[in-house]
């Protein structure tokens, strides 16, 4: 079964911070009392410094590779498959020269420049979208996670305007009319038309002790991690590979890497 508006805007207020740190106890006027970010760090759920994931690209060459780890995205939170140029992302790939329009190497090796790139939220160290949002629908949490309360979105899209990445998918349509009854995840709330959404790093599932959905769908492909700890995938990974990452220029500092 579908969930209702009523239902969604109760679950997904909660969720922005429930979901992130098991404030499952706040309830009525408390909610409203807590700043945007604000959780409470919970038995058994994964916790970080700064949250951190490395693509590596030198493992994922054709759209088929990222196929089932976009499908684990979309399954895990109820993303709608809408046909035409309203559907919503998550993640999804694109060309090397969109990815990574700074690179001013015309003579780069063929293999990695015509291969697809992985695309999703950067959740940066500095985030534009943040910034510019007049509701605090889009805040950043004190693991570096960059979310979204559904619920304070009014759809005005001056995050998808502030954010350098084209990260954001603005509901022009009811994604619930491109879902099936009953939709992949019950447990996780459908979102309406005319708010944005994105990647959330799997807030939720790390708030279970879960990875992120496509990283356990990747094989080891995708690495999820804290930055702040030398001991985790993502350190090690960047310690001894070579890694890029999107429009450093920019100074958001994004929190996804690519090994190329």
């Amino acid at each position: 079964m579908k969930t209702s508006r009523r239902k969604f805007l109760k679950v997904a207020g909660l969720s922005a911070f429930a979901l992130a740190g098991g404030m499952t106890a706040l309830a009525g006027e408390a909610k409203a009392q807590v700043a945007p970010g604000k959780y409470v760090k919970r038995e058994g759920m994964l916790h970080a410094k700064r949250w951190a994931m490395v693509i590596d690209t030198r493992r994922l060459k054709t759209e088929a590779d990222y196929a089932p780890l976009i499908a684990a995205c979309a399954k895990a939170h109820n993303i709608p498959d809408i046909p035409g140029d309203r559907n919503v992302k998550w993640i999804w790939t694109d060309s090397f020269d969109h990815v990574f329009p700074d690179d001013m190497n015309n003579h780069l090796n063929t293999a990695v420049r015509d291969k697809p790139y992985m695309l999703l939220c950067n959740h940066c160290t500095n985030p534009p979208c943040v910034r510019v949002c007049p509701t605090q629908a889009t805040y950043k949490m004190e693991d570096g996670i960059v979310a979204m309360d559904y619920h304070r979105c009014i759809g005005c899209r001056f995050c998808m305007a502030g954010c350098p990445y084209g990260a954001r998918s603005f509901n022009f349509i009811d994604p619930r009319l491109h879902l099936p009854d009953p939709v992949p995840n019950p447990a996780f709330p459908t979102r309406m038309i005319g708010v944005v959404e994105k990647c959330n790093f799997c807030v939720e599932r790390l708030n279970e002790g879960k990875l992120p959905a496509c990283v356990e769908a990747s094989d080891g492909r995708l690495l999820f991690g804290d930055l702040e700890d030398p001991d985790s995938p993502v350190r090690k990974a960047l310690a001894a590979n070579y890694s890029i990452r999107r429009k450093p220029s920019l100074g958001t500092q994004p929190g996804v890497y690519y090994l190329v």
